[in-house]
């Protein structure tokens, strides 16, 4: 294993109170239900750049928390979808995970040997590269792009897969703002349903770079931070089911141009920030 980066070991410290914790929680789980997401792709900067969290310790504790969110969020989904909805569906759920576990555990385990210079890089390029998946999912028709051959859909979605489960293990992420798409795109499923049949995919996915993650000796951030973990992730959860309530007051045209605005600049902060 390379060894980690003093900077990477420990965390400095920061304003990290309970009030700021939770209403950070709050504002990013209102940008993400706004746009239906869970919002951790607005939280892992805010970790780093706002909290003082190193890298590494910044995506632990993203994925702790997203994982609280999605199981959190789950129940809810299955109410609103019928369940033979997403029975019917087993499949797709099946030929994404058989990439995205194995992805979620090779980039866990990349995260935790990377020196954390390169980490702090590898984060800023990737949340462009959400920036941009956001940007193409809500601002363009995804449902015209079902034209994949039936024969060529199961390994384009093992594949797509795996690359999903890297880049959720590297971000700490739950991966619904790249899993949606690819499940519209791959298999013309209703984007409702798609939603659903993400967070079966999630879940599982999170959980095996979770486990992952903690074989790693920078799993005790999670164990030193529990309290500001469980009450930054009760205001995301308490922000995502108010922005889901306001989907729609705020036309998507005017709001996702502004969160990967935001996106990218948080790249560039976490980019100067190595």
């Amino acid at each position: 294993m390379t060894p980690q980066a003093p900077n990477q070991m420990g965390s400095r410290s920061g304003a990290r109170s309970a009030p700021t914790a939770f209403a950070s929680g709050a504002v990013i789980g209102v940008l993400g239900g706004l746009i239906g997401l869970g919002g951790a792709e607005f939280r892992l900067p805010l970790l780093i750049g706002v909290f003082g969290f190193a890298a590494l310790h910044a995506v632990i504790l993203n994925k702790a928390m997203s994982l609280i969110v999605v199981v959190t969020a789950l129940p809810a989904r299955l109410l609103a979808v019928p369940i033979t909805a997403i029975t019917g569906h087993w499949a797709i759920v099946v030929n994404l995970l058989a990439g995205s576990l194995l992805g979620a555990w090779a980039g866990a385990g990349w995260a935790t040997t990377m020196h954390s210079r390169t980490l702090y890089r590898v984060l800023a390029g990737l949340l462009v590269f959400i920036a941009a998946a956001l940007a193409l999912s809500h601002l363009t028709d995804v449902t015209g792009l079902t034209t994949l051959p039936a024969a060529l859909r199961v390994p384009a979605a093992v594949l797509a897969g795996l690359g999903i489960g890297i880049v959720a293990a590297l971000m700490g992420v739950a991966g619904g703002e790249l899993l949606i798409p690819t499940i519209v795109v791959l298999f013309a499923v209703d984007i409702k349903t798609a939603g659903s049949l993400s967070l079966l995919v999630s879940l599982p996915t999170m959980l095996v770079a979770f486990a992952r993650y903690s074989r790693n000796q920078s799993f005790h951030v999670l164990r030193d931070n529990i309290g500001f973990v469980l009450t930054m992730a009760t205001g995301s959860i308490l922000g995502t089911l108010l922005g889901g309530m306001l989907l729609g007051v705020v036309p998507v045209a005017v709001l996702v141009p502004v969160l990967v605005a935001l996106l990218i600049a948080s790249a560039i902060k976490v980019w100067r920030h190595s």
